[in-house]
């Protein structure tokens, strides 16, 4: 089974005004010029790697591993049979998650992963079918 983040526009709009509002002055003092057009065309591709991978983060489901891709990266895939707790999260730390509605798994002897799903209820659902003892804090 394959989960796709859920996708927070608020976010994208905070990337996007950290990524080109510093840009504003420059144009306004210097217009467009070859290292500005240089510039505002990097910002431009970099942007939209941040877009591919913020609408291609998949959680799947697969044989008693949870395999985690966020665009181009794949994360070391992790055992369900190791998960002990579900829980939601509003922890902003980096991770592949593209939406502040974020949910906190516990596994291993300390070790979390904080991601995204859109239908995070039937995600949980999914895990707790392979892992009964997942404590669901959703």
């Amino acid at each position: 089974m394959i989960y796709y983040s859920k996708v927070s526009y608020t976010l994208l709009i905070v990337v996007f005004l950290v990524f080109f509002g510093p840009l504003v002055p420059t144009f306004i003092s210097n217009g467009f010029n070859g290292n500005t057009t240089i510039l505002f065309l990097t910002m431009v591709v970099l942007y939209g790697f941040i877009l591919h991978m913020f609408f291609n983060t998949t959680y799947k489901i697969e044989k008693e591993k949870l395999y985690i891709k966020c665009g181009f990266f794949n994360y070391n895939p992790v055992n369900i049979g190791e998960m002990k707790k579900v829980s939601k999260s509003s922890n902003i730390i980096s991770s592949p998650a593209a939406s502040f509605d974020r949910i906190e798994i516990t596994y291993g002897k300390f070790d979390e992963l904080i991601i995204s799903p859109k239908h995070k209820t039937k995600f949980v659902e999914d895990l707790q079918k392979i892992n009964p003892e997942i404590i669901n804090n959703l």
